[in-house]
């Protein structure tokens, strides 16, 4: 009961928070006849991750987390009703009432259930796009599981690809990739002979379809240079790539398939591709503008003519801006205020805004319609309608403050066209360089 009501909270939190949550083959996460399921992703983001995979499963999960966050009694038994399953990691210390072998067994019995257990093997979470060393543990378990079972129960390793594209942003957008189950039972006589060495390759195999299902860099220098690229690449006006969180992510892998092909075939072109990322980049954020616009054709009548109709739109839409401020702007400020007070760490930012939300906002709706509900709404219908408009203000407010930043990109534009048309002309050549070098245009 609490697991379905946390799960449901946690749901609508995530949609209010990311723009785009969008699953590839989520028909692959359905247990088949009460078969067992062992979920493996990746870990870029805490607690969000496994709110994420929650999200994404229709059948209740089981998750294994460090101990760490069970250190009291009354963690422990309230964390064990959410199924979650604790485990000691190396290097962070026992904690009280945890024991590692408990903790297996207790994975053993949910997956003899035929229940779906999930697990992250890189064991610590950083957010970045890079797989890092998986543990072992993932395997011995499953292997374990059949071993003892005599292969009746036809364990299945699914591998999930958590794709963020900014995590920690809120209305940003995640795509999540289900890869292809991988069948544990042809491990297990191999497994009788050498449990370590049979552990290690099937490791090795879910490291193999982790990659396929994820945006893999080889490390964070790597990576940033991905990102830069796909920031000043990306374009909505060349049609480069689908709309959407898939087309988003299908352009980031090109870019990093040509980066890896660039880095092994001609290595010493590398330092030239950072020396013009960094050089676009710097022009850029002189010139306050956003790198597509330098993809449209400059017709200063039609520009001006878009920007009188924008600030028209900007000032229709005021009203309603300022009234989702007014409703939104005390929890929103609240949560800006302590989860940076809580955390320091990236990771943590998206799930705690989530959590915060999850109760501040509610409240702060609760405490106006309270107060308010009678003076413009009678009838039931009436009073859903008039709170309805508390969350739906607040998504407005964003957008609208949104749609303002891109208008003052589009003048500043247009100014330095006018007075530094030669500089703009200069940004747009080496950008160009790169679409030929990344994209073959």
């Amino acid at each position: 009961m609490l697991y379905r009501f946390l799960k449901f909270l946690v749901s609508i939190g995530i949609r209010f928070y990311y723009k785009e949550v969008k699953v590839l083959n989520d028909e692959v996460l359905l247990p088949l006849k009460n078969e067992p399921l062992i979920i493996i992703a990746n870990h870029p983001n805490t607690l969000m991750d496994a709110m994420m995979i929650g999200f994404t499963c229709k059948q209740p999960i089981h998750f294994m987390a460090k101990g760490t966050l069970f250190n009291s009694p009354f963690k422990l038994w309230l964390l064990q009703k959410f199924n979650m399953i604790p485990i000691n990691r190396q290097g962070e210390g026992k904690i009280k009432g945890v024991s590692n072998q408990d903790s297996f067994n207790a994975c053993y019995k949910v997956l003899e259930e035929g229940k779906t257990l999930v697990v992250f093997p890189e064991g610590t979470s950083f957010l970045e796009r890079h797989l890092r060393e998986l543990k072992s543990g993932t395997a011995r378990i499953a292997l374990e599981t059949e071993s003892r079972n005599n292969c009746q129960l036809n364990l299945r390793v699914i591998p999930v690809g958590l794709n963020y594209l900014q995590a920690e942003k809120f209305r940003s957008s995640v795509l999540v990739n289900v890869g292809s189950p991988i069948s544990v039972k042809e491990y297990v006589d191999d497994y009788r002979k050498d449990n370590g060495k049979t552990a290690k390759k099937l490791t090795e195999q879910f490291r193999v379809n982790l990659e396929r299902v994820l945006v893999n860099s080889e490390s964070k220098e790597h990576e940033s240079i991905v990102d830069d690229l796909e920031e000043i690449l990306s374009s909505k006006y060349l049609r480069q790539k689908e709309k959407g969180v898939e087309g988003e992510i299908q352009f980031l892998k090109i870019i990093r398939d040509k980066v890896d092909e660039i880095q092994l075939t001609r290595p010493w072109e590398i330092d030239e591709l950072k020396t013009i990322v960094k050089d676009i980049n710097r022009q850029l954020l002189k010139f306050e503008i956003r790198p597509d616009f330098l993809d449209r054709r400059f017709r200063l009548r039609m520009f001006f003519r878009q920007l009188i109709f924008s600030i028209i739109l900007i000032l229709i839409g005021f009203p309603v801006f300022v009234l989702g401020l007014l409703i939104n702007i005390f929890p929103y400020k609240i949560t800006d205020y302590i989860v940076p007070k809580l955390t320091k760490d990236i990771e943590y930012i998206a799930p705690l805004s989530v959590l915060m939300g999850l109760f501040l906002y509610p409240l702060n709706y609760g405490v106006i319609y309270y107060f308010t509900a009678d003076y413009f709404a009678n009838s039931v219908f009436e009073k859903l309608l008039y709170f309805s408009v508390f969350p739906v203000s607040g998504l407005l407010a964003f957008s609208y403050s949104r749609y303002f930043l891109h208008v003052t990109f589009k003048w500043s534009y247009i100014y330095h066209m006018i007075y530094h048309r030669k500089a703009i002309l200069d940004i747009q050549q080496k950008r160009s360089i790169l679409m030929k070098l990344i994209l073959d245009k």
